[in-house]
């Protein structure tokens, strides 16, 4: 019997992030795959006294991880679950400097970034190196968290007061510095690639945020994405090793950048406006892989 696992976070209730799992669900069981959807809060794998690693995800043949919890995704792994995305590919995105530091291995296109800087202590901003923040990347300057989805931790600085402020209340954790890409403000292109292939393109575009996220009020359209964005977007899935993503590409005068990757970027939007049926795209590729199916 062909048995698959979903699982999503202990503690999300997004209605967003439930439909992924319901609609891989139902496509997957067309494909005759049994499909059980759980929260990862069971504690699906462990390590016991006696230092062995133990997986209760026993009987299946492969796992959807729509989590971002690095240290279940490993142990599964581990245990000798396949996950899609793996591991590695997951870790990878979740964490933005580290994905800017990967591409830039390869000279993908992005915008000029610098890391942040880490305070342990409570110490005052050094405002030296924010000075040369400033100097480097100009007005307006794009402050992330390393960490986070669907728009949120992400500011846009206009001036050295706002680039302070935003750097006091991130000086504590991870987080990033980025040129900001004047000809993209409020739109970008989100593109989802399946097996390194492109499968979709929508134009995200708000009527007055600088971000273009749906989740924060940004409207979605279907588009012909040029060969080149394509390539550029089937280059960085490979090279993240990602069996499913969606990628955020703005708009420069005269080329594209890479802004984000998303290993369980949600597909629901993209799916209503370009008629794509990403689920289906998404769980033939799965079959393909764990079942040799074509």
């Amino acid at each position: 019997m062909k048995k698959g696992l979903i699982l999503v976070n202990a503690y999300t209730r997004q209605e967003r992030s439930l439909n992924q799992s319901k609609r891989l669900k139902e496509e997957l069981e067309k494909n005759g795959v049994s499909i059980d959807i759980k929260r990862n809060d069971f504690f699906v794998a462990q390590i016991d006294n006696g230092g062995n690693l133990k997986s209760q995800a026993k009987g299946y043949d492969f796992c959807i991880y729509l989590d971002k919890d690095k240290y279940v995704s490993l142990m599964l792994e581990k245990s000798g679950l396949r996950l899609f995305n793996s591991h590695s590919a997951i870790q990878a995105c979740d964490d933005k400097m580290q994905t800017a530091i990967l591409l830039a291995e390869n000279s993908i296109p992005m915008p000029h970034t610098l890391p942040g800087l880490l305070c342990y202590e409570n110490q005052k901003l050094n405002i030296k190196a924010i000075e040369k923040v400033a100097k480097t990347l100009g007005f307006p300057v794009i402050i992330k968290s390393s960490y986070g989805s669907l728009g949120k931790e992400v500011y846009k600085a206009d001036d050295m007061a706002e680039l302070c402020a935003i750097a006091e209340k991130l000086k504590f954790a991870p987080h990033l510095f980025q040129e900001f890409i004047k000809s993209s403000y409020g739109k970008d292109i989100r593109v989802i690639v399946i097996g390194g292939k492109f499968v979709a393109a929508m134009l995200r575009q708000s009527k007055g945020d600088f971000r273009s996220n749906l989740e924060l009020g940004g409207e979605g359209r279907s588009i012909v994405l040029p060969k080149e964005a394509q390539e550029l977007c089937e280059k960085v899935a490979r090279l993240l090793n990602l069996d499913y993503c969606g990628i955020d590409i703005l708009l420069g005068e005269n080329k594209y950048y890479v802004c984000e990757v998303n290993s369980n970027a949600f597909f629901g939007g993209i799916e209503a406006v370009t008629g794509v049926n990403i689920a289906e795209k998404y769980a033939t590729y799965i079959c393909q892989k764990v079942y040799g199916e074509r």
